[in-house]
């Protein structure tokens, strides 16, 4: 059989229609974003980094490549629309599966199924969306195709892969990091909606009117969604049809979106972003930025006991002794949360927020304990010393244990000058007390009663 330029058998059926979400572009009746969907490589708005000549993604759609792919992003900057292009390339057999309703059998039919086409001369990119939701059984499965290319595969993933995908099948794949759409590129793709056929343009060719208020406050409701702003720019279209005007106004894009989405992933890496950027501002001291992502993580529907369980780690973690009562508070407030639930826990989680964001702040708590951990987990450390042995049982004082112990109660301060930790640490100093808050006191009390035990620095 003679073959085309890519190695393709001449004379082979045409690509198989996309199905599922990426099968409905051709529905007139689908949702504008579907429906805009770029036909080719060069529509695609964003990506640049990813799209220069000759690079891996644009020989894949050009079908001159059959790499399989990993396109990591948040939602609404192209993952589904590369593979929508993708799917239109060249004479391969496209399937699409979603890996919230396969399972194992699902994936081993399809596979099957590119083993008898590839037999024929007809290889098959498979398109996998939200990857990260497949089980380790559902990836070991894929494993051996990718491997062997019994299929292109393309998997799209709001999760970073390194923590929701196999190794095995993340090395054998190029790994694609997708970046958020800017203003500039999202207002691209509003123009294009309002102008292009396959859009809100009708068939008398009458356009819609977006006036600069109404654009700024779409791009800024759409945090470089492009899901989004089509999604708020067809219901403002309908808004404006609604009440007789072909001119979109704030006031229609108010009501179009009611209320904007966070842009916040909680199974993905917007979660863990999130919460870090929270943590870290707590820890700087910023009590305005730690409310913004606390407000976040709210509007998003974050669970408030994470959010309670965080507080109450950094009470300890970054201000510790500094200021002792913070963990009292986060403590209450994570009581608070069981208690009488959200909306109302909003204002208890904002307080130790707040509580936890002006204290003065102190990392010797973990510092102290992560050190002692260390030397326990280097081996140092011999056995308990005699005298602080149990002595409660017949026999103790025959083995010396509990012989010479000093009652502190008995010495002045309530202070026994006794060694207390084991032999080969006996000057180990883990408590390095700041100057911070409460914890100054504390030093200058630490610092005495280390004299009075006779302690010296190890």
């Amino acid at each position: 059989m003679s073959e085309d330029l890519f190695g393709n058998p001449i004379g082979t059926p045409e690509p198989s229609p996309a199905v599922g979400s990426l099968g409905d572009a051709v529905n007139p009746s689908a949702p504008l974003a579907v429906r805009m969907r770029p036909r080719s490589i060069d529509e695609i708005v964003g990506q640049q980094h990813l799209l220069a000549p000759g690079s891996p993604l644009r020989r894949l759609a050009e079908g001159r490549a059959a790499m399989s792919v990993f396109l990591w992003g948040p939602p609404g900057v192209g993952k589904t629309t590369i593979a929508s292009v993708i799917s239109q390339a060249s004479n391969r057999r496209f399937v699409e599966i979603s890996a919230v309703t396969a399972g194992v059998k699902d994936v081993r039919r399809e596979l099957d199924t590119a083993r008898r086409e590839l037999a024929t001369g007809r290889p098959t990119v498979l398109f996998v969306d939200e990857v990260h939701r497949f089980s380790k059984a559902q990836q070991d499965v894929l494993l051996p195709a990718v491997e062997n290319r019994i299929v292109t595969l393309v998997a799209a993933t709001t999760e970073n892969p390194s923590f929701s995908v196999i190794s095995p099948l993340l090395s054998r794949s190029l790994l694609l990091t997708l970046k958020p759409l800017t203003e500039a590129d999202v207002s691209t793709l509003v123009d294009r909606a309002l102008t292009d056929e396959r859009g809100l343009r009708t068939p008398e060719g009458s356009l819609y009117t977006l006036d600069d208020d109404a654009r700024a406050d779409l791009l800024r409701l759409s945090g470089g969604d492009a899901r989004r702003v089509l999604t708020y720019l067809e219901e403002a279209a309908a808004g404006a049809t609604s009440s007789g005007t072909g001119t979109i106004t704030t006031g229609i894009i108010a009501t179009a979106a009611d209320r904007a989405a966070v842009r916040y992933d909680k199974g993905g890496d917007q979660h863990y972003d999130v919460i870090s950027a929270f943590i870290k501002s707590i820890r700087g001291s910023d009590a305005d930025a730690a409310l913004h992502w606390l407000a976040r993580m709210i509007e998003a529907g974050e669970d408030p006991r994470f959010i309670a369980r965080r507080l109450i780690i950094s009470a300890s973690e970054d201000i510790g002794m500094a200021a002792p009562s913070v963990l009292q508070t986060c403590v209450a407030a994570a009581q608070a949360v069981q208690l009488i639930g959200m909306p109302e826990a909003r204002i208890n989680l904002a307080q130790a927020t707040i509580a936890a964001a002006t204290a003065p702040k102190s990392n010797a708590v973990i510092t102290a304990i992560d050190a002692a951990l260390a030397d326990v987990r280097a081996g140092r450390g011999g056995e308990v010393p005699a005298h602080l042995r149990d002595a409660h049982y017949s026999g103790a004082a025959d083995l010396g244990h509990g012989v010479e112990y000093k009652y502190a109660h008995d010495f002045p301060h309530g202070v026994a000058a006794q060694q207390y930790l084991p032999d080969d640490l006996a000057e180990a100093r883990y408590y390095r007390p700041t100057d911070h808050g409460n914890e100054a006191g504390i030093g200058a009390r630490w610092e005495q009663l280390r004299a009075l035990l006779g302690r010296r620095d190890g």
